[in-house]
C-alpha cells in the first residue's frame, strides 16, 4: 500500500481565494487535502489529482441539528475521506469516545474512508509507556465499539503530548513512534481489524516526515502546519 499523507487544514486559511490558491499549489497524486467545511466545494472543484477530505461529520444524516455535515450530505460533493476524533475536538469541544463512535459508524456506513485519531496527552505520557498503551487501547475499544469491517479504516497516532512543542518542549521520535504504531496495529488485529494502516499524526515539517516515512511500519503522516506552505506540503508528498 502506498503511504498517506494527508493535510489537516485545520480553520485554515482565512478565504475562499486563498483555498483555491493553496488546493491548485498542492494538487498531487496521493495527497489527500481536508480544508474547512466552507470551502469543501471550491477545492473539490479545484483538484484533479489530489483526494477530497473533511475535518469532521455530524452522526446522523438528517436531524434538527444546526451547524452540521453528515456522512451523506460530504459524499454528494465529492468527499472520500473524513477525519474523527482529532485530538484538537476531544480537548476544545469535549468529545468522547461515544460520540467518536457514533462518527465512525456513520462514515463507515456511507463509504467513506475513516482517519480516525488516536493518542494520549502529557499527563498520561508522564505516567509511562504502559499507562500509554492501555489509555490508546481503551480510545480503540471504545471509539470502534460495535464497528465491522475496517477496510476503510485508518487509524492515526497523535501523540498530544508532542504536538504542543511549545509548551511541552518534548518532541516524539521515529523509534517512539513505531513502537506505538506496532501496538496499535497489533491490538487492532485482535479486534478483527487486520492490516488496518496506521499514520503518525504529531508534528512534522519535510525533515521529520522523512525520518517517520523511513520507518516501515508508519503508513502515512497526518500532516497540520506544514500543509499550509505548498512546497513544504509538496515535499513531504515527494517522500512516498
Amino acid at each position: 500500500m502506498k503511504k498517506l499523507v494527508i493535510g489537516n487544514w485545520k480553520l485554515n486559511p482565512a478565504t475562499a481565494i486563498e483555498a483555491v490558491r493553496l488546493a491548485k499549489a498542492t494538487d498531487v497524486e496521493g495527497a489527500v487535502l481536508c480544508p474547512p467545511d466552507i470551502f469543501l466545494m471550491q477545492v473539490g472543484e479545484t483538484i484533479k489529482k489530489a483526494s477530497l477530505g473533511a475535518q469532521d461529520l455530524f452522526w446522523k444524516d438528517a436531524a434538527a441539528v444546526t451547524g452540521e455535515a453528515s456522512a451523506v450530505q460530504l459524499k454528494q460533493i465529492g468527499v472520500l475521506y473524513v477525519i474523527v476524533g482529532h485530538s484538537s475536538r476531544r480537548e476544545e469541544l469535549k468529545e468522547t469516545d461515544e460520540l467518536v463512535n457514533l462518527k465512525v459508524k456513520a462514515a463507515l456506513a456511507a463509504k467513506l474512508k475513516v482517519i480516525l485519531c488516536v493518542g494520549e496527552d502529557l499527563d498520561i505520557h508522564k505516567q509511562g509507556e504502559v499507562k500509554t498503551r492501555a489509555f490508546v487501547l481503551e480510545q480503540l475499544k471504545r471509539d470502534l465499539d460495535g464497528v465491522s469491517g475496517g477496510e476503510n479504516l485508518i487509524v492515526a497516532y497523535e501523540p498530544v503530548w508532542s504536538i504542543s512543542t511549545s509548551n511541552t518542549n518534548l518532541v516524539d521520535t521515529p523509534e517512539e513512534a513505531s513502537i506505538m504504531i506496532r501496538y496499535i496495529k497489533d491490538e487492532s488485529s485482535k479486534m478483527g481489524f487486520d492490516k488496518v494502516p496506521v499514520l503518525y499524526g504529531g508534528s512534522v515539517d519535510s525533515k521529520r516526515a522523512k525520518d517517520f516515512l523511513s520507518r516501515g511500519i508508519i503508513d502515512g503522516v497526518l500532516v497540520g502546519k506544514a500543509s499550509l506552505n505548498a512546497e513544504k506540503f509538496k515535499q513531504i508528498i515527494s517522500l512516498v
